[in-house]
Parts: C-alpha cells; sequence; structure tokens
C-alpha cells in the first residue's frame, strides 16, 4: 500500500511568503541544474555544491560545511522536485503560520542539519553527494505531527490497481511516512556504498522538528487548529 497526500484541511492564517519562496528557490535551481545537464556538466556541479559525506568528515573545517545547506536546495530529478515540494506545499504553510516567517526559515535550515548530519553519521566515508531539501521538509512534518495530529489529510491510496481518495488523520500519514523511513533505512544500510535515498537523513529531520517545534512556536499565540 501506498499513501501520498495531497491536500490538507487546515488553513493558514497568513500568507506563506517563506514556503512559497522556498518552493520557487527549488524551482529555479533546478531549471538551472537542467541547463548544466543539457551541457553535459551537471554531474561536477552536484558534486560541487552537494554534500559529500567523506569529504566533509575528512576536514569539517573546510568549505565542504557550507554545502550543508546548498544540498538542500538540489534535486536528483524531475520526481525528486515535485514529490518534495508537494509535501512542502501541503505541511509548510501551517508551521510558518505557528512559528512566523523568521522563524520558520531558521526552523527550515536547522532542519535540514540535522538531516545532514544523522545521514554524515551513519555514512561518513561516502563519496555520493548528498542532495535534495527532503530532511529539511522532514523537519516541517515531525512539526506539523506535533502541532496538527489530528487535521485531516487528503490522501490517495494505492492498493495494486485500485485507487482511492481518503481523509485521513495526520498522525497516520506522517506517522506511516516515519515509520516507512525508519524501516527503508535499516534495510539499506547494506546497501549504502551505491547510493540512493538517504533514508537517515529524513528520520533526523523528521526527530529534529518533533523536537523543536515547541520552542520555535514559543511566546507565539496559538492558532485556530482543524480538530474535528
Amino acid at each position: 500500500m501506498r499513501m501520498i497526500p495531497i491536500q490538507d484541511s487546515n488553513p493558514s492564517h497568513t500568507r506563506p511568503v517563506v514556503t512559497w519562496s522556498l518552493i520557487l528557490i527549488n524551482v529555479l535551481v533546478f531549471l538551472y541544474e537542467a541547463s548544466l545537464d543539457a551541457s553535459g556538466e551537471l554531474d561536477a556541479f552536484l558534486m560541487t555544491a552537494g554534500l559529500v559525506p567523506g569529504q566533509l568528515t575528512a576536514n569539517p573545517l573546510s568549505m565542504e560545511v557550507l554545502n550543508v545547506f546548498t544540498s538542500m536546495f538540489l534535486h536528483g530529478g524531475w520526481a525528486h522536485l515535485l514529490g518534495n515540494m508537494l509535501y512542502l506545499l501541503i505541511f509548510g504553510d501551517n508551521i510558518e503560520d505557528q512559528m512566523g516567517h523568521g522563524r520558520f526559515v531558521i526552523f527550515y535550515l536547522l532542519g535540514g542539519v540535522a538531516a545532514a548530519a544523522a545521514q554524515v553519521a551513519i555514512n561518513p566515508e561516502s563519496t555520493i553527494p548528498m542532495v535534495g531539501a527532503s530532511g529539511a521538509i522532514a523537519g516541517v512534518l515531525g512539526a506539523y505531527l506535533v502541532e496538527f495530529p489530528t487535521a485531516r489529510v487528503r490522501t490517495v491510496i494505492f492498493l495494486g490497481y485500485f485507487v482511492r481518495f481518503v481523509n485521513v488523520p495526520a498522525v497516520i500519514v506522517l506517522g506511516m511516512w516515519f515509520v516507512l523511513q525508519l524501516f527503508s533505512g535499516l534495510f539499506a544500510l547494506s546497501d549504502m556504498a551505491m547510493g540512493g535515498v538517504a533514508y537517515f537523513a529524513h528520520i533526523g529531520g523528521f526527530v529534529a522538528g518533533v523536537v523543536l517545534v515547541k520552542l520555535f512556536t514559543l511566546g507565539r499565540k496559538p492558532r485556530l487548529r482543524w480538530d474535528r
């Protein structure tokens, strides 16, 4: 069974300008990647701007540390980009609403840092560049789980050839997502050298979101919550 969220019934009370801006930046960077791919320069760019764990651990004080941030805005393909942006669009506006624009920027970046740290810790000698906003967005998902566990999420469920649209509480959608990342990460441990999905980045970002969300909403007036 596969579940893909497409919308939540949890309107925000402010314009999510940071969320929209992050989506725009990611799309623009990916279009730049596409132009490099056409000229055969993409691989070199990803090695330069992506996060290579082996290079970071070999010299933690090098400029490679900046790639922790640049790697958050790179993607490996259209499916990678669109999947990440869909999750950010659905869940990002409410967390931005809860925290405020400035705090949300810092929270998002810290989620990405925690994600990178988790993946590097698991595979510190990897020479494969890490790219993607997934870890930072996982932090947003963790925060959403804490703040809006009962919010209804419109979800597409695939069971073989059977497809159904259902409204599911966020705690189920995001809880199942996290469990899937956890088990997938454990199964992928033996294939780390081959690259693939950075499951432990997802896990690290999600846990960071759960842990940090209350700190970043401290002193903020609680918004109305969807709880029916």
